[in-house]
């Protein structure tokens, strides 16, 4: 463990009743960043939340915190605090005493407690509400009073179970950017538990990806939308072209009865794969240009591009982000550069991606 790590799971699996929850789990998480657990409904993500917040202990493995194993230290003997999805505030006590209620468990004098209640107020932009009732308040105003109350105690990790998921959607946006902004004013270390991958991206030092009880893939936000090592994470991180190819050497690959340079490279020669390429990375031609034809079957306006869903002639569907717009039945060509094209293994393991990723940076590639 490095002095910049703060929690670390270790070979951490859990069972209920004998079902798996969660299979061999490990990671370190770093003091001051933002992390999101990300996946859906059953992954796990939440389970790993409480593991940390002391609510469950793990059936196997460790968990370490700050240097010392925490598997059996109850949630009141770590220095977290969680923000629950309903925010689960005290209705018969205003604002103050909501967020003084934990100084109040701990016996803090009322000289102690009164500047940082205030301070805390004012870091989620809550001043001059202390004495407001919880029932006059907005969905945006119980969440910052809910992040208020945890961040009063000065933990060193913020943990917060889909705390934006029954916001209307300007205001969940909204709640976006003060999250990460209250991240860094705080400069303490959150982890954010969502299904949805927008909020992952726009939000996040780093993301975690889970499916079925394990992590899929780790990485910055650029990195996982960029790279995806299979194709869960290809699509469920953003929208995907997903189709079958065969690496044919280095940089070289074939798919929808064509041949294309790429960047990737350290497959086999002639190994079966599949090819993600983003619906933004294709540009739209005029019939006969490009490096693909295909004929509109679809397009929808989504105020900011026009979605289409295009076929080629060997039958694979693409679909095209586009400012563009084309016809119903048109053909039209689609010219993308070798960079925009991602290859997947089958069956990589992350340790190998990355790996084969890093070789790449040896060879001098991007």
């Amino acid at each position: 463990m490095t002095k910049k790590t703060i929690i670390q799971f270790d070979h951490v699996a859990k069972r209920f009743d004998g079902e798996i929850i969660l299979k061999d789990i490990s990671f370190a998480i770093e003091r001051g960043k933002f992390y999101t657990l990300l996946g859906p409904s059953g992954c796990g993500k939440t389970t790993i939340l409480r593991l940390i917040a002391g609510f469950l202990e793990p059936s196997e493995g460790t968990i370490t915190f700050d240097g010392r194993m925490v598997n059996k230290i109850p949630p009141n003997k770590r220095q977290v605090n969680t923000v629950f999805q309903d925010y689960a505030l005290f209705p018969h006590l205003n604002v103050f005493e909501n967020v003084a209620f934990g100084l109040r468990i701990n016996k803090l004098t009322n000289k102690e407690i009164e500047p940082r209640v205030k301070q805390a107020l004012h870091f989620v932009n809550l001043d001059g509400y202390q004495n407001r009732e919880i029932a006059e308040l907005s969905g945006g105003q119980k969440q910052r009073v809910a992040i208020a109350r945890a961040i009063v105690n000065q933990p060193q990790v913020l943990l917060l179970d889909e705390p934006l998921s029954a916001l209307d959607l300007k205001l969940r946006t909204a709640m976006q950017v003060e999250l990460r902004q209250l991240q860094r004013r705080l400069g303490i270390t959150f982890i954010f538990v969502t299904h949805d991958q927008e909020e992952a991206l726009a939000m996040s030092d780093e993301i975690f990806v889970l499916n079925q009880g394990k992590i899929e893939q780790s990485g910055s936000p650029r990195s996982i939308y960029d790279e995806p090592i299979n194709r869960f994470v290809a699509d469920f991180i953003g929208e995907s072209n997903i189709i079958p190819g065969t690496m044919l050497k280095d940089r070289v690959v074939s798919f929808a009865g064509k041949t294309f340079d790429c960047v990737d490279q350290g497959f086999d020669e002639r190994e079966a794969v599949e090819i993600v390429i983003r619906p933004e990375d294709l540009e739209i031609k005029p019939h006969g240009e490009g490096l693909l034809q295909v004929r509109i079957e679809s397009q929808l306006f989504r105020g900011v591009h026009y979605e289409m869903i295009g076929k080629d002639e060997d039958g694979n569907s693409w679909m095209i982000h586009s400012t563009k717009s084309a016809r119903i039945g048109e053909e039209i060509g689609l010219f993308f550069e070798p960079e925009a094209i991602h290859v997947m293994r089958h069956g990589e393991t992350e340790e190998a991606f990355d790996r084969r990723l890093e070789s790449y940076e040896g060879a001098g590639h991007d």
